[in-house]
Formats: C-alpha cells, sequence, structure tokens
C-alpha cells in the first residue's frame, strides 16, 4: 500500500508539473496546452491521471503477484456483478440527488435541459467512464479498498482513501482545472467531498461484490452531471453551487449508510470463529 500511495503521488504529480507551469496554470511557462473537445484537460490532465492510479495498481500488482494477479485483476474490472438495475438505479439516483440538493442550497426550481443537453448526456458519460472512471477507480477502489478493510475495518479506510484521493488533485487547483477563483474554503470543501463520497463509493464497492464498472459508473455520473447538465438546469445559480450540492448530497447519503450499515458500508460481516469443545 505504501508502494501504491507513493506512486500514485508521485506520477501523477510529475506528469501534471508542465500543465500547472503552463499558460493554462501559473504560467510559468510560455506555452499554452491545446484544447481537445473544448478542453485543455485532456492533454494536461488525463496522463498523470492514467499514470498515478491505475498505472500505479497495475505495477504493484504484476510486481507482488506476477501475470496470474493481473489476471484476476482484469477478471474484476470487467465482471458485471450485479444485475441491470443497480446500473439504473445508479443512472436516477446520481442527478435526482444533485437536482434536489442545488434546488434547496439556491431556492431555485430546476429548468428542464435542452434537448441538445439530453442528448450529450449518454455521449458524455461514456467519455467519462474511459476517462475519470477508468484513470482513478481501478486504483483507489479497486486496489486499494480491498487491502485496507482487511487491516483496518470499512471506516478508518474510507478516511484515508477519501482524504488522499483529494489531496492527489492538489495540484490542479493551480490550473484551469481549478476554475477561477480558488481560495482555501474551495480546497477544503473538495476534500471534504472526496472524504464523504468515499463512504458512498465504498458501501456501493462492498455491497455489489466490488462491482467496478458499477463503482466507475458512480463516481461519472457526478462528473458529467455538473460537467453536462448542471448549468442547463440551474442557469442562475453560480457554478460554485454545484459543489455545495455535490457536498450536501455526499455528507446526507453517507450518514444514511453508515447508519443503515452499522458502520460496515456493505462489507460482510467475518463468520466468528469455531468453539473449541
Amino acid at each position: 500500500m505504501t508502494w501504491f500511495f507513493s506512486l500514485t503521488f508521485t506520477l501523477s504529480w510529475l506528469a501534471w508539473t508542465p500543465y500547472v507551469l503552463s499558460e493554462n496554470g501559473l504560467g510559468v511557462w510560455h506555452v499554452a496546452f491545446p484544447a481537445v473537445g473544448g478542453t485543455t484537460q485532456l492533454l494536461g490532465v488525463l496522463p498523470g491521471a492514467y499514470l498515478g492510479p491505475i498505472g500505479s495498481a497495475l505495477f504493484v500488482t504484476w510486481a507482488v503477484e506476477g501475470r496470474q494477479g493481473l489476471r484476476v485483476w482484469r477478471g474484476r474490472m470487467t465482471g458485471l456483478k450485479v444485475g441491470r438495475r443497480w446500473f439504473l438505479a445508479v443512472l436516477v439516483a446520481v442527478p435526482a440527488v444533485l437536482t434536489l440538493a442545488s434546488a434547496v442550497l439556491g431556492g431555485r426550481a430546476p429548468a428542464l435541459p435542452s434537448l441538445a443537453v439530453l442528448v450529450a448526456y449518454l455521449p458524455g458519460l461514456v467519455l467519462q467512464m474511459v476517462t475519470t472512471g477508468l484513470a482513478e477507480e481501478p486504483g483507489w477502489r479497486e486496489f486499494a479498498m480491498p487491502r485496507m478493510q482487511r487491516r483496518y475495518g470499512p471506516v478508518i479506510s474510507t478516511l484515508v482513501v477519501g482524504l488522499l484521493w483529494g489531496a492527489w488533485h492538489l495540484p490542479l487547483f493551480l490550473t484551469e482545472w481549478g476554475g477561477p477563483h480558488v481560495d482555501t474554503t474551495r480546497v477544503l470543501e473538495f476534500t471534504g467531498t472526496t472524504v464523504a463520497f468515499s463512504f458512498v463509493m465504498t458501501w456501493l464497492f462492498n455491497r455489489s461484490g466490488e462491482s467496478m464498472p458499477l463503482v466507475m459508473l458512480l463516481h461519472t455520473s457526478v462528473n458529467n452531471f455538473i460537467s453536462v447538465m448542471w448549468s442547463s438546469m440551474f442557469p442562475s445559480l453560480s457554478p460554485e453551487y454545484a459543489m455545495h450540492a455535490f457536498l450536501a448530497g455526499s455528507v446526507v447519503a453517507a450518514l444514511v449508510v453508515l447508519v443503515a450499515t452499522r458502520a460496515r458500508l456493505g462489507l460482510p460481516a467475518q463468520p466468528a470463529p469455531a468453539r473449541v469443545r
């Protein structure tokens, strides 16, 4: 685990350094990353994201378990361990929770998104699955959580992974990824969100039998809804409200799963040892 987390931070942060120093970041290096699909993040952020969580997970798995470990890893990544209703529930629940939280916090009823936005939603989700979802979740959830939970239990493991997941993004706040007017409050809000949302992610990971496609869908559904649909539904609210809604929805959902599972977060209870007569 020490190797995994160390490599994840080192590889990603080194790969992100040119983007941070460029005109898209601090402006120290007078080179601008070209926009692809309307954003510089595909070239500036994605290489470091792939080198970090998923790259480190694959390397450490290969180093410790060899080719057999990689075959097992591939099986877990592609296995659909739950029925379609789980995927449908995630697809519906994420927009519903974020819409409700935004309406309550912003005091505005949501507008009906345009047809163009609705048409773009599914392609955007597919893109998010092969970029953000594939880059991050094979590391944070598929590699780290099972190993952490066996030693520290679900709550402590989720806190650690959630904090490290948030801290991993820190250099990106110095770039266009972080948006304008970044301050300490925004960074703390983001970190609090990654911790709270991690409790929901852990519960879904455990409850679904470690279904990685489903976990990736949960993560990317949030990103996709905020990126593609949120501003169309709440045009009069500032973009900060999207992050406020994400934090509020994550905290409420985290409390629900903690109470409902008695802090087991879907992790099956260990069988009691047999008595010796």
